[in-house]
């Protein structure tokens, strides 16, 4: 799937870069041509020696090198490839990348690129979780930058946390896939698992979403090759690998995140977004009085969260090509989902029966109908049968790839 494929590969100065060159070799292993780019910070890690004897190429490093540069070097790097990886791509790196600073041979490349790019982050989990560096992933995002990783687990300082580097298979399979899979080119935007919305600082209302079907449908996306935004409320799931996570808490800060995400080709909307929030949440927590009485519940008001779905369905300049719906219910799942068809402006909706005794809220399974618009002579009702969300979700993706190839 790699054969000469030519990849330009920058590795910045992080102590992941270690893993670049097992990167290398199996970019080679697979038949790519390596080109790579060697940052000051990334040469205090690796060496040079080692990163060109595994690649069979010379090392870039020096922007005004008089040899690369009479030859306008930066830009045939940026041109002559298929695809730019960046690995490891410190917070550093990212940032300059958000925001146009070509300081180095590697950023300078970065701008005048006009390839695909994936991003293989790696940092310390403070770092990562900053929210200068969420605002750096998510312009990253909606420049079309694609990112796989970081993973949980011991970081370099000793400590444990989300900020190590995707391991090397996990970004061959990324790149085979966005490269080669039938979502490839295509931007997806998926939301997935509850809404948390705030009473006080310790209570807030919720649902009980676990996430599991959005993750597998986002995972499944990008395994066919998708640029995939997921936008995940609270939950146990791990973010799902070659897809970028963004995580909120409330409704409307899912909204805003999905608005931050497009334009998208496709939006799958399988949160289960709270419909209402508290209409002003305390700042101290709220206590009993002396007679043991809540001071509260008699006047907890709520208001409307907005809709999401409906939002999407309706933007006029960058509205997905296919908006897709969940509608979870507990009785009368066809008719209520083909109610929300009609009002919410989507495409799809997929209905599912959510009532205590089907297990579908937290399980493992899920037994859907795709519910679209009825054609002459068509139901516009498609069952499938019960199966896995791992299932679902692949059988959604390979739906929507078929949908995809047929739209303009």
């Amino acid at each position: 799937m790699l054969t000469n494929l030519r990849v330009l590969l920058i590795i910045s100065g992080g102590i992941a870069a270690y893993k670049s060159l097992e990167l290398i070799r199996g970019l080679r292993t697979g038949g790519a041509h390596v080109r790579p780019i060697l940052t000051k910070g990334g040469a205090q890690f690796v060496t040079p020696l080692s990163v060109a004897s595994l690649a069979h190429e010379k090392v870039h490093s020096d922007l005004f090198s008089l040899t690369d540069e009479s030859e306008i070097g930066h830009i045939r790097l940026a041109r002559e490839t298929d695809l730019v990886v960046v690995a490891p791509a410190t917070a550093d790196i990212l940032a300059k990348m958000a925001n146009g600073i070509a300081d180095d041979l590697a950023t300078t490349v970065l701008l005048a690129t006009d390839r695909p790019i994936l991003a293989a982050p790696a940092m310390n989990s403070r770092m990562w979780e900053d929210a200068s560096t969420q605002r750096n992933l998510a312009q990253l995002h909606a420049d079309g930058v694609m990112t796989v990783g970081p993973a949980h687990g011991e970081l370099a300082e000793g400590e444990v946390g989300i900020g190590r580097m995707a391991e090397p298979a996990e970004i061959l399979a990324v790149i085979e896939n966005a490269l080669s899979g039938p979502l490839s080119g295509v931007r997806a935007l998926v939301t997935s698992g509850p809404t948390h919305e705030p009473i006080d600082p310790v209570r807030y209302i919720a649902n009980r979403s676990s996430g599991k079907q959005g993750h597998a449908i986002a995972g499944a996306c990008a395994r066919l090759g998708a640029a995939v935004t997921l936008v995940s409320g609270p939950s146990a799931e791990a973010d799902p690998p070659g897809v970028a996570t963004v995580h909120v808490e409330t409704a409307r800060d899912m909204l805003e995140a999905c608005l931050d995400a497009l334009p998208a080709d496709v939006a799958i909307c399988a949160a289960a977004v709270s419909d209402w929030r508290p209409a002003e949440a305390r700042e101290k927590k709220i206590k009993k009085d002396k007679s043991g009485a809540s001071s509260t519940p008699a006047d907890l008001k709520l208001v409307e969260n907005p809709d999401i779905l409906a939002t999407l369905s309706a933007r006029e300049n960058d509205r997905p090509r296919l908006v897709i719906g969940f509608a979870a219910e507990t009785d009368d799942v066809v008719a209520y989902a083909q109610s929300k068809l009609a009002t919410k402006g989507c495409d799809w909706i997929l209905a599912n029966d959510v009532s205590p005794e089907t297990g579908t809220f937290g399980g493992d399974h899920n037994k859907v109908h795709l519910i679209s618009a009825a054609a002459a002579g068509e139901s516009g009702v498609e069952e499938w049968p019960y199966a896995s969300k791992l299932d679902v979700a692949a059988r959604l993706a390979e739906r929507i790839a078929h949908a995809l190839g047929e739209s303009p």
